[in-house]
Parts: structure tokens; sequence; C-alpha cells
């Protein structure tokens, strides 16, 4: 198998503002942090795309994990004790660090949106904003692997994936 030669290029619309600092103590998902309140400031550029945007309960934020540490392809995950394979796990260390956090919108003025739920990192590019929509984006009754028996109750990130 041959690896594909595409060129990606891929430039963030902006920079997510958070009260964390260090990836040690920051929410391993956003469920663990919906009272924290955070922004992401969109580059006026990109600031026309938010037309509408705040008629929508929940926005995915698609950013680039810059501070995650080289990328293994087996990982102990933060609410585990077993190795796994990355692509099975939501770890940082990944071949192309992209994040994806589900949110709730709060606000969106000018060419900023004021959001809760943020597992990220302040000063995070933010590549992405796409809506959510309960109808294409739920699946309640879906399989969720290992984390179907997990029996580690982790909230927040400890030093493990620590570069």
């Amino acid at each position: 198998m041959t690896t594909p030669s595409h060129n990606l290029v891929c430039a963030p619309i902006g920079v997510i503002r958070s009260p964390y600092r260090e990836p040690a103590g920051t929410p391993i998902q956003p469920v663990f942090a919906e009272t924290v309140e955070c922004t992401a400031e969109l580059l006026p550029a990109y600031a026309a795309g938010l037309q509408d945007v705040a008629k929508f309960d929940r926005i995915w934020l698609i950013y680039w994990l810059d501070r995650a540490p080289p990328a293994r392809m087996r990982v102990v995950p933060f609410r585990d004790t077993t190795e796994r394979g990355v692509f099975a796990t939501r770890a940082p260390s990944r071949p192309n660090p992209i994040g994806l956090s589900c949110v709730r919108l709060l606000a969106v003025r000018d060419n900023l949106v004021t959001f809760r739920g943020a597992d990220i990192l302040d000063g995070t590019p933010l590549l992405d904003i796409k809506p959510y929509v309960p109808q294409f984006d739920a699946f309640p009754a879906a399989r969720a692997g290992w984390l179907d028996t997990a029996t580690s109750n982790h909230t927040h990130a400890d030093d493990r994936f620590a570069r």
C-alpha cells in the first residue's frame, strides 16, 4: 500500500480562549466542563461566516492540538489502565492532532463566539466550526467499545501525555 500524495493546507480561522493553561488538570471531554465559559475569536476575514450560527444550541469546534505530544499508535487513555490503539481513543498524541468538541453555544457577537463546555487549552488554533444537528449527530444507542466497560472515572487530564 502506498501513502496518498495529497498536500494538505490548513490554516487557523481563529483562536480559542479558555482558563486552561496546562494539559494536566484540563477536563478530558466537554461534558466535564459544562460550567466553564470560553470564547473563540475568529480572524476578521471569517466573521461573516458566523451568520445564523447563533440560532443553534450547540456547535462543533474543530481545532489543532498544537501542544500535543508526538504521535503514538498505542496509548493508555485517561479513562482506562489498559493500552489501546490510538484510533480507539481520544488521546491527544495522534498522527494529525485534530481536536473535536461539541460545546453549548451562548452567544455570537461580531467575530466572538462564547460557549460552555471547553476541554481546550488557551490559545489553541481554531480550524473550523460546524453546527451540531441532533438529527444527524446523535446516536444514543451506539456501542462505545472499551468505554462501555471502563471502570475508571477520570474527568480531568493528568500528565500521561506530557511532551
